[in-house]
């Protein structure tokens, strides 16, 4: 039941919502006052759930249900306690406790960077929660920097248990589902292996990595790109992370069985956080093959790569991601020595995420370490005019007939045909009426890889040419409102799986003066493209970014 108090919001008759301090894909967080007991609280609403089907709907609830019961099991001072779960506007909400102080990506962004012996404490604490987890029988599955919260006095705390597995538990996950943040996924999970605690050390390893070192290890331009990293290459060169740096590299072994035990990994994480290199870490620290990027300035040239044939027309063999280091000739492109990764693997991660058309029009989801290209510039003009001249794609004021002005809960506004309901895809926003055989997509990357969308563009085709039937209709350089750093993608394939036949896409990527990459993306059958170029030309004149923040 809720009523209404000059503070806000109350729920249950005594949570009183006082200001959102968190927001993601799936909810929000607010900061909320227990008036029954006189604390502060934090409480998770689920938003994602207003604006899906039912039955994704109820998916996101169970997990919601599961998040609480996962935390609930745990007992340990690195845990952020549930203190309720509620239900209110037919979605449930969370109740935990207020915790005074950012997350570790927060301060790792807002440092530059975490120093290593105060990394290795903020491990122990998390590894201390993880251990706890684990004898209850909960894998958390989602550690991450920022799952990690950093108290004012001095407490870390380990959030979110919204996609544990729980031992016993029947699994809510839908086949084919990958859940979690991708470049912090063990690899074992990525292909399809059966994760254990061993998944948990390896994000916990990544979480390190990326808040010494300023970057996420295996983050590259793509969803499809970054999951290729975590399975087939190592992470860059440590270069701050003093004696963690052992750690770190025993942690992010692709082998589970590779990785030390969290014991050991304790003992490890307690020698760094007093400035000792863990000699016990170097026994799992492998042999690294020399990149070319290394190899090069000590050779004053790039090195000669060994090439492995593939047979002609194998699009299989075609579609494996390529090694990241040289590999002898005698081994196969895909495998690494002690062959726990199979070339078979690799082939259906690849097939899995393009199929669907899910692929198409996917902006790497946040920061990266991607290169740039020339930012010249060729201006043409698009059929209808969408994609040419900037002075023709000021926004309208009004949508026309049949068509409404909507401002999304991520801050942009554009015009959606009426009936079009909203869908929140990972880490991107659509809108769809039909479960996506047509729809609209928005993504939005304020650290871009590439000052030059043409280049990332390039890239993304590189994942997708293999398509069957793929062909390219155009991909250039355009303007597009008041910048000429645009670019767009005009292309059609065949589909496969549940919109299997003819489809056609178009995607309108540019960068805003504030450094901002957008991509505005529409998909249809192919037999349907006449009425879908023509929503695709009303989507862009409504298209405004999120206001400028003061």
């Amino acid at each position: 039941m809720e009523q209404q108090t000059g503070g806000g919001a109350v729920l249950a008759g005594r949570y009183r919502l006082i200001e959102p301090i968190g927001r993601g894909g799936m909810g929000k967080v607010w900061r909320a006052h227990d008036e029954l007991l006189h604390r502060t609280v934090a409480v998770k609403e689920l938003t994602a759930g207003l604006y899906v089907a039912q039955a994704d709907r109820d998916v996101m609830h169970a997990r919601t249900q599961k998040e609480a019961r996962a935390a609930a099991r745990i007992q340990h001072p690195a845990v952020v306690t549930v203190h309720d779960v509620l239900e209110h506007d037919d979605r449930p909400w969370i109740v935990m406790e207020y915790i005074d102080g950012p997350s570790l990506a927060d301060a790792a962004k807002a440092a530059g960077r975490i120093e290593p012996r105060e990394a290795a404490r903020i491990g122990l604490h998390v590894l201390g929660a993880l251990r706890a987890a684990h004898a209850v029988g909960v894998l958390h599955r989602d550690v991450k920097p920022g799952n990690v919260l950093l108290a004012k006095d001095g407490r870390v705390l380990l959030t979110d248990f919204g996609i544990a597995a729980i031992e016993g538990d029947s699994s809510i996950t839908r086949t084919g589902e990958i859940v979690g943040s991708i470049d912090y996924l063990a690899p074992e999970r990525v292909t399809g292996g059966t994760p254990g605690t061993a998944s948990d050390l390896w994000s916990l390893g990544a979480t390190l990595y990326t808040a010494v070192e300023a970057r996420s290890p295996f983050r590259r331009t793509s969803p499809i790109s970054s999951l290729q990293a975590v399975v087939n290459d190592e992470p860059p060169a440590l270069k701050q992370s003093g004696a963690l740096a052992p750690v770190i590299t025993a942690l992010l072994r692709k082998d589970p069985a590779d990785r030390p035990t969290a014991e050991e990994a304790e003992r490890m994480l307690l020698e760094a956080m007093e400035g000792r290199e863990p000699k016990a870490a170097q026994a799992y620290v492998p042999t690294r093959a020399v990149t070319s990027e290394e190899l090069a300035p000590a050779q004053h040239g790039p090195p000669e790569e060994p090439q492995v044939p593939a047979p002609a027309g194998d699009a299989r063999t075609a579609a494996l991601p390529e090694p990241s280091a040289p590999m002898p000739p005698s081994a196969p492109a895909g495998d690494r020595p002690g062959g726990w990764i199979k070339r078979a693997a690799a082939v259906a991660l690849v097939a899995a995420l393009i199929g669907g058309g899910g692929v198409f029009g996917v902006l790497k989801y946040t920061g990266g370490s991607g290169s740039g290209g020339s930012d010249t510039t060729a201006s043409a003009p698009d059929e209808a005019g969408a994609g040419g001249d900037s002075k023709s794609q000021k926004s309208q004021a009004a949508p026309p007939a049949g068509w409404s002005k909507v401002t999304d809960p991520e801050g942009f506004t554009l015009f959606v045909p009426d009936g079009w309901r909203r869908e929140a895809n990972g880490t991107q926003i659509d809108y769809t009426p039909d479960n996506g055989n047509h729809f609209i997509r928005i993504a939005i990357d304020p650290t871009p890889d590439y000052d030059n969308p043409y280049m990332h563009l390039l890239d993304l085709e590189k994942q997708v040419r293999k398509r069957a039937e793929y062909k390219r209709l155009r991909l250039e350089q355009n303007s597009f409102r008041d910048t000429t750093r645009g670019a767009l993608w005009d292309f059609t394939w065949t589909e496969k799986g549940t919109l299997a036949g003819p489809r056609r896409a178009k995607e309108q990527m540019y960068v805003a003066a504030d450094g901002t990459e957008y991509a505005v993306y529409m998909s249809s059958p192919a037999g349907a493209w006449d009425t879908t170029r023509q929503q695709f030309d009303i989507v862009l004149s409504g298209w405004e970014p999120p206001a400028a923040k003061p």
